[in-house]
């Protein structure tokens, strides 16, 4: 399944974002910390070019801790680059991003010399949430879906520092097939653009992997031969439905439910602190990813250039 998703003001704010990109100091780009690669937006390296860049794992506290570590050191190893972790419960956001900027740009930040920072990341990331909670009110919508600030807007985080705050935006092209399951399983994917169940299963088969304790834990299907051991995903997925009362007259299995079940366990951190890629997984899957991208513009190419071939032999008929 591709999952694609690239709505009509993403393009707007798109274009947006490179104006912008021309007059800032820094930029924070803020991460899903449950899927640091995945949900970080190959179009801004493009867009941005040589920026300083900040980013921040949003949402650490549902991410395993152990795994946050490691993205925050590989973010770092990159050039003009620094990363730092935040949860719903940091207490003092504002005063660690803009010590995180002033780190990148010293010579910013005074009423002479302001600091202007860009924030940006996909939708759903929590942007707005943390906003709220820098500037003290609510002044950006927040709301548990994606799409929700349209326009830029700016704030003010201190003398000599404005933060500007952009649309929440994709990629036109999801390249990394697992980048678009895991954006799906984490909710930041608008629901129309893919099928609960087949997320799910990619889901459940990284968990049977990864995270068997924590999947055995939440539903303790223990009436099923060590179910979490030998059941395939969809089995399993299956006895998750019956275990948690999915059901449809005649005692099927409704699967759609079981799958949001699961889904909502994932988001909502019931399962567990968990993150759904390393770093080196992530590398493999973007290399794997290009190449077959590669492949696919090579055949495209191939195939208009026969096409114009083909038409350019077609004989002329005069009426």
């Amino acid at each position: 399944m591709a999952i694609q998703w690239f709505p009509g003001h993403m393009h707007l704010t798109r274009n947006a974002l490179a104006e912008r990109a021309k007059s800032v100091d820094v930029v924070i780009e803020m991460v899903d910390a449950r899927l640091p690669g995945s949900s970080a937006n190959p179009m801004l390296r493009e867009l941005l070019q040589q920026k300083p860049s900040l980013k921040v794992l949003n949402k650490s506290d549902l991410a395993d801790p152990e795994r946050t570590r490691a993205w925050q050191q590989w973010y770092e190893q990159k050039d003009n680059t620094r990363a730092i972790a935040l949860d719903s419960h940091h207490t003092a956001p504002a005063r660690a991003l803009i010590d995180a900027c002033l780190a990148l740009r010293p010579t910013r930040g005074s009423m002479d010399k302001p600091m202007r920072v860009l924030i940006c990341g996909i939708p759903n990331v929590g942007k707005s949430t943390l906003i709220n909670t820098m500037v003290g009110k609510r002044a950006a919508k927040a709301a548990n879906e994606p799409g929700v600030t349209r326009t830029e807007q700016r704030y003010t985080l201190q003398d000599g520092f404005y933060l500007f705050d952009t649309p929440g935006v994709l990629w036109p092209r999801i390249i990394v097939a697992q980048s678009g399951y895991n954006l799906a399983a984490a909710g930041s994917i608008g629901r129309n653009a893919f099928d609960d169940e087949l997320v799910a299963l990619e889901l459940l088969a990284y968990l049977q992997q990864h995270y068997r304790p924590e999947l055995h834990h939440r539903y303790a299907i223990t009436d099923e031969a060590d179910a979490l051991q030998t059941l395939p995903d969809h089995e399993l997925l299956q006895a998750i439905g019956r275990k948690r009362g999915a059901l449809l007259p005649g005692g099927r299995i409704n699967t759609q439910k079981a799958a949001e079940l699961v889904l909502q366990d994932f988001r909502s951190a019931t399962l567990g602190r968990i993150t759904l890629e390393t770093p080196e997984e992530f590398e493999n899957w973007l290399l794997t990813g290009e190449k077959l991208d590669a492949e696919r513009q090579l055949r495209k190419e191939e195939y208009q250039q026969e096409r114009q071939q083909k038409y350019q032999r077609r004989p002329n008929k005069r009426r």
